[in-house]
């Protein structure tokens, strides 16, 4: 006969031969635990919003840039919304079913791909920018910047349902027990994501950065030696290029730093279970990276500062605030 105490360690006390059991923490940390992730998923939404609002509202920031910032933007948000059913995990208990349990990680793996597609495109708007800087306004347009976005979150939507197919068509049969959320990524899978969702576009930012650096830093020699055909508003293009190019990078930095763990996962050699324990440094790492992106663009970009005063004072609230100039 289980006892009282017992049954209060199981997710479900009901399922008693079949339930699994709750991990054993101290109350106190829990709590903490609980309260830390809440406050990071509030900032989370709360800073990847303003950057959401500030590019969608003020038409001045309708550029091809910001509108890549917007892509990262979103895929941080929805970051935020995933964070809140970690919260759940703490304690080792699933309670959305195994469908939803399949549905939140292929989630995860989806706004991962989003997140490093909008990375490579960054880069190769970068490098457009300077070593093409005069076709660029032509090669790099509004439209085409939305086909390549609307092409990055399609075929990463559908990438990651090919890969998750059979968990999706029989979700928890990794399951060891009721209450258990894990899903199994075969060494086949994890290759293969190794290749082509951190490997593949991981060389080409670096290499089309590398190039970028290599002409920024030749910009900046010719522009202090004031040596080269190149004419006062031209200097004043590349300038600004040459800044966004820095922030950007920064970006890209960062970015890398946080993903790489769960990919060097991939390259152990066994099939990878997945769950709450065995990923939370993983997991609270790339959660943490989206934390990081608004921070950057508020030290790095005065539009970014002073779009945030216009927000939070309510004066986008007025009827011609688009057409503010906060460049």
């Amino acid at each position: 006969m289980m006892t009282m105490q017992e049954q209060g360690e199981l997710c479900f006390p009901l399922l008693a031969n079949t339930s699994c059991r709750r991990t054993q923490r101290d109350p106190s940390t829990a709590a903490l635990s609980s309260i830390l992730l809440s406050a990071i998923s509030l900032i989370i939404f709360t800073l990847n919003l303003l950057v959401i609002i500030s590019i969608s509202h003020f038409k001045q920031l309708h550029t091809p840039t910001n509108l890549l910032l917007l892509s990262l933007a979103t895929s941080d948000f929805l970051v935020g919304f995933l964070l809140l059913f970690q919260i759940f995990l703490l304690d080792g208990c699933w309670f959305f079913g195994d469908l939803i349990c399949i549905v939140y990680y292929v989630l995860n793996y989806v706004i991962m791909s989003v997140s490093i597609g909008s990375m490579v495109l960054i880069s190769v708007d970068r490098y457009i920018a300077i070593c093409d800087s005069l076709h660029y306004p032509i090669k790099v347009t509004l439209i085409r910047v939305q086909i390549c976005l609307f092409l990055c979150w399609s075929s990463s939507l559908v990438y990651n349902f090919l890969c998750f197919f059979n968990s999706l068509k029989h979700p928890g049969r990794s399951n060891t027990c009721v209450g258990e959320c894990v899903i199994v990524v075969t060494y086949a899978v994890g290759i293969t994501d190794l290749f082509l969702s951190f490997i593949g576009p991981i060389t080409v930012i670096v290499v089309l950065y590398m190039k970028v650096f290599v002409v920024a830093v030749s910009q900046v020699r010719a522009m202090r030696s004031r040596v080269g055909m190149v004419t006062l508003h031209d200097t004043i293009i590349k300038s600004s290029e040459l800044k966004a190019a820095r922030t950007l990078g920064v970006v890209v930095v960062v970015f890398i730093v946080c993903i790489m763990p769960y990919f060097c996962i991939a390259i152990s050699g066994q099939d990878v279970m997945l769950n709450a324990s065995s990923s939370a440094f993983i997991i609270c790492l790339v959660f943490f990276n989206s934390c990081l992106n608004p921070l950057i663009y508020a030290i790095f970009y005065p539009w970014f500062r002073k779009s945030i005063k216009l927000i939070v004072t309510l004066q986008i609230l007025q009827s011609d605030s688009s057409e503010l100039n906060i460049m």
